[in-house]
């Protein structure tokens, strides 16, 4: 067989074309829920970690550090086949998303924290000045700023939460790489494959540009 009839079979990718579509579903939905989930604990956790009493900051410091020194892989593994040990047991889709999201809060924690140490400290001086109470100018004075700041690798990071997604296939979970791998073996042609390859492609690669030009534009406004 020739390259083209091998790994670029049409018959084969127009006969998987829904088993792919099947699994860009559930990708989106696993990588959108774990992002959603990750985000708004990676900002409680860099909240915790920047004001909160000692003890609580060494903890938080301590979990960021762990979930960003483990590879996602085992961080599931270990939920998903691990935990059943101890007689907790979730299933498929909520081991992804809780491991997923674990590490997600860990890398949005150091962003969050990044993107509040950069505001200038003061802004909490003069809004104490104004009278505003603490957690009312990080709402409306800190978080606005450090939001802006943390937007272009809070992107990147979604980026690569989206490809980290491909993991899930280890716990049978139904993503895009999984229903292309099942695919491959029902054809005997590794075509569903790079099929699934350009799926990834045409749905990230806009986002990857995205980032380039965020940060393009956020590096023009810190020259102004």
């Amino acid at each position: 067989m020739s390259l083209i009839e091998t790994f670029f079979n049409t018959d084969v990718l127009w006969a998987s074309l829904p088993a792919l579509l099947r699994g860009l579903a559930t990708t989106l939905i696993l990588g959108l829920l774990s992002i959603l989930f990750g985000i708004v604990a990676g900002l409680m956790i860099s909240l915790v970690r920047l004001y909160a009493p000692r003890p609580l900051q060494l903890f938080t410091v301590g979990y960021i550090d762990i979930f960003r020194a483990v590879p996602v892989l085992v961080v599931l593994i270990l939920i998903y086949y691990a935990l059943p040990f101890l007689g907790i047991r979730f299933t498929s889709w909520t081991s992804a998303v809780l491991a997923f999201s674990l590490v997600m809060a860990a890398y949005s924690a150091e962003v969050f924290r990044s993107g509040i140490e950069s505001v200038p400290k003061g802004q909490f001086e003069a809004a104490a000045a104004l009278g505003l109470p603490f957690l009312v100018t990080l709402r409306k004075v800190v978080l606005p700023q450090a939001v802006r700041i943390v937007i272009p690798p809070m992107t990147s990071n979604c980026v690569s939460m989206f490809k980290d997604t491909s993991l899930a296939s280890t716990v049978a979970l139904p993503e895009l790489l999984k229903e292309a791998t099942d695919a491959q073996a029902l054809h005997a042609n590794p075509s569903p494959l790079i099929g699934a390859a350009l799926v990834y492609i045409i749905f990230l690669w806009p986002l990857v540009r995205l980032v380039s030009l965020l940060e393009k534009r956020f590096n023009a406004q810190k020259t102004h």
